[in-house]
């Protein structure tokens, strides 16, 4: 019975320890939220290394170098991250995984015990303090404490196990590496983490359990946990494109060949161990495991570094094109982003800017027509249009989808931004619409206009135009000075609007203009000056956040 009390102490620590791990994270990155959307904002222009740096930084952040390889792979999914800059990102997340063993090998000093009290600070930071940074920090502090206190029940659970004879000798028998390595693999593809596989093998250790006859074997769990962890992004590539299922292959072979280089290594050097972790970390087994873990994909990233075109090369002649090009839709949107909501919110915000700019030259290219007084084009602006409605349904469900999650005040109200600048937009969208019936009075009743009304709508287009430039400055920027130009603008645009009717008033009054025509042109100015409004919306989104 005391086995059962062992296996369920053993559980339920584990799920303390990582639960402890995503709120200290989720803390983490609610910190560090502008600084993750300014590094992957940055990725197209970025080098290899750079690459690295991000994977590495991120994983550390977030504690899952599954999470930071399947939001990459929702990257090259989306189109916005090429193969290689994949490539360099995911070895930097194979570095940045290690931490989590690191904090865990911390058990093993004195002062962790001192770490337990912070889950009962933290929680009490987070549950009196209405401010949100003080909240913040108290989950930071809280998770860290929940960590400890994981450990320690894992810890207290394996001391049954170590006990027992019947076990120990148990251990002892498993001893084949291969075998080794199949059950680090097998165990961490069934839970998903190869950070809780690597932390309950720092535990065992810790008790006194030792895997296999000593030296290496224990090693060779941490390794066959590294291709294990793969399976998570092996999963999220099922039904993704070509390129987002070769960054998932990829990451595959990066851990397969490095676990079979270091396999071979330890095979024929038996006492590597003895010799490296074990002599520089004497009497501390789980920081000997930790360190391993750490060498082995540190040590790989830089043997692999300089061939990662090889890498991509490999991976795009196992997964070839398709005999009919694949058609990529254009979108920063993907599921896989959730995980991390602050890199969601990112691309949530470029896909609305993505349709913001559909919209308006959708408008524009209205307008043209009107001025060409060509309605040839009016199924294509119609498709336009509908393009645009059913793009802004799918924002508006990531953007509910990505509410649900755990993200900030401040980032809520970013959302609510967003959600409102749809609406604009979808005004935009429909005012060209409106374009297209003016249109095809103009044509289909024989209207004239003359050369000045045509030159003033050309001009009220050009400043519509130009105030868009300026209001999408201000919307993905946030800069004051755009949203003052973007404002005169828009005030010009109305002086526009009142100089060409009163203009039109006088022409009719004069015989110049057709009276038949009149609606169709003040409606036309109209339309164009309270798109202009519109506009002027998108550059003032975030003036309340």
């Amino acid at each position: 019975m005391e086995y059962v009390y062992g296996v369920m102490g053993l559980l339920g620590g584990l799920g303390v320890l990582l639960f402890g791990f995503k709120v200290l994270s989720d803390a983490i990155e609610k910190l560090a939220n502008d600084r993750l959307r300014s590094w992957f904002s940055k990725t197209s222009g970025t080098g290899r290394l750079a690459g690295v740096g991000i994977g590495l930084v991120t994983t550390t952040i977030i504690q899952s170098s599954s999470a930071t390889t399947v939001m990459t792979v929702g990257f090259v999914n989306a189109g916005v991250m090429s193969l290689t800059m994949a490539t360099a990102v995911i070895m930097g997340a194979n570095i940045g995984t290690t931490i989590t063993a690191q904090i865990a090998a911390l058990s093993a000093f004195e002062f962790s015990s001192f770490v337990l009290p912070f889950a009962f600070i933290g929680i009490f930071m987070a549950m009196l303090s209405k401010k949100d940074k003080v909240q913040t920090v108290g989950y930071i502090l809280g998770g860290l404490g929940l960590v400890f206190v994981g450990l320690d029940i894992m810890g207290s659970s394996m001391d049954i196990f170590a006990t027992s004879d019947t076990f120990k000798d148990l251990l002892l028998t498993i001893d084949n590496p291969f075998l080794l390595l199949l059950i680090g693999t097998a165990f961490t593809a069934l839970i998903q983490s190869s950070s809780a596989v690597t932390t309950i093998i720092i535990t065992m250790v810790g008790a006194g359990l030792m895997i296999g006859s000593g030296g290496n074997s224990v090693y060779f769990l941490v390794l066959g946990s590294n291709i294990g962890t793969c399976v998570t992004a092996l999963l999220s590539a099922i039904g993704a494109n070509t390129n987002a299922k070769r960054a998932a292959l990829i990451h595959l072979m990066f851990n397969v060949f490095g676990t079979i280089l270091f396999t071979i290594m330890m095979l024929c050097w038996p006492t590597f161990s003895q010799i490296t972790f074990e002599a520089w970390f004497p009497g501390n087994p789980q920081t000997q495991i930790a360190m391993f873990h750490t060498f082995f994909n540190t040590v790989c990233v830089i043997l692999f570094f300089p061939f990662i075109n090889v890498f991509v090369k490999i991976a795009t002649f196992l997964i070839r094109d398709k005999k009919e090009k694949e058609e990529q839709a254009e979108t920063f949107l993907d599921d896989r982003f959730l995980t991390t909501p602050s890199i969601a919110l990112l691309q949530a915000k470029k896909e609305v800017t993505r349709l913001a700019t559909l919209a308006i030259d959708t408008l524009r290219e209205s307008v043209n027509a009107f001025i060409n007084k060509d309605k040839s084009d009016d199924t294509v602006i119609k498709e336009k249009i509908v393009n645009v409605n059913t793009i802004s349904r799918r924002v508006t469900k990531f953007l509910i989808k990505l509410s649900a999650s755990e993200v900030s005040y401040r980032d809520e109200k970013t959302i609510s931004a967003l959600h409102e600048s749809l609406g604009d937009i979808l005004r935009i969208a429909d005012l060209a619409d409106n374009m297209t019936k003016y249109t095809a009075h103009y044509v289909d009743d024989h209207l004239e206009f003359t050369d000045t009304v045509i030159g003033e709508v050309k001009a009220m287009d050009e400043k519509l135009g130009q105030l868009f430039d300026e209001s999408m400055a201000a919307f993905n920027d946030e800069n004051i000075t755009a949203v003052v130009k973007a404002e005169e603008l828009e005030n010009e645009i109305d002086s526009l609007k009142k100089h060409t009717i009163d203009g039109h008033i006088r022409r009719l009054n004069e015989g110049k203009c057709q009276p038949q025509a009149s609606s169709v042109f003040i409606n036309l100015v109209g339309n164009i000056e309270r798109a202009a409004d519109h506009v002027l919306n998108l550059a003032h989104a975030f003036d309340k956040k």
